[in-house]
């Protein structure tokens, strides 16, 4: 997959995006068997099913953002909750100067806790922003495409995040996927400890689940999904969303 878009400026101008849409990803362990920038890949997926199906303005991702749970583990870099608020902000003043006023984060790094607050502020007097997925339309999404496991228990690396890898970017899954699977359910003192006081490899969840076919109907369910979100943002540009 590409993880940038390829969209000239004259197709941007034809196209008259009002909503752009933004991948926010991570550059941070994930185990003996996914890349560090898992999270970017799971978020441009995430933007790159959205991008098929509706007129958005589809951003290059955010590929750097709040690990700090993952410190512990070689290869994880962070930039701080400030500067990441600084750079949305940025990007969404940016957009409105353009003339695109609404702008969608698509997350995919469950410990950039800061940008529910972002939108927060964004949202005060009209709505100009929102993120995405929300916990509801992961929950939805693994019901529907058959996960065994739920958010909480496959926290990171598992079953979800290699479903997604499979079906976009299958060269990027090592072997060893099949046997990491690691329970941890029980992390009472996360933000004190981090990762690194639950798990040895990296890994919490069952990866030994994950499948190409769950993956294409993960990205596909949040797709869909994706259309309540343009409804309520913007409904004069998506009146049928």
């Amino acid at each position: 997959m590409d993880l940038l878009p390829t969209a000239t400026s004259t197709d941007e101008q034809r196209r008259g995006a009002r909503v752009a849409v933004l991948p926010i990803g991570s550059f941070e362990q994930h185990g003996t068997f996914l890349p560090l920038t898992t999270d970017t890949i799971v978020a441009c997926a995430i933007a790159d099913a959205v991008a098929e199906r509706y007129d958005v303005l589809r951003l290059p991702p955010i590929t750097i953002s709040c690990s700090h749970e993952h410190s512990g583990f070689a290869g994880t870099v962070s930039i701080s909750a400030r500067t990441l608020h600084s750079v949305i902000v940025d990007v969404a003043a940016s957009l409105e100067a353009a003339g695109v006023r609404r702008l969608v984060l698509v997350n995919g790094h469950g410990g950039n806790y800061a940008l529910g607050n972002v939108v927060q502020e964004a949202n005060v007097g009209e709505r100009r922003m929102t993120l995405f997925p929300a916990r509801a339309d992961w929950d939805r999404a693994r019901a529907h495409a058959g996960l065994e496991t739920s958010g909480h228990d496959d926290m990171h690396g598992g079953e979800l995040e290699v479903s997604i890898l499979l079906a976009v970017a299958p060269e990027m899954v090592g072997e060893e996927y099949r046997d990491g699977d690691h329970d941890a359910a029980d992390r009472p003192h996360l933000l004190l400890l981090g990762l690194e006081g639950y798990t040895k490899s990296g890994i919490i969840g069952r990866p030994s689940l994950g499948t190409e076919d769950k993956g294409r109907a993960l990205l596909a369910i949040l797709a869909e999904a994706f259309a309540e979100n343009l409804r309520l943002l913007d409904p004069h540009a998506f009146p049928s969303a």
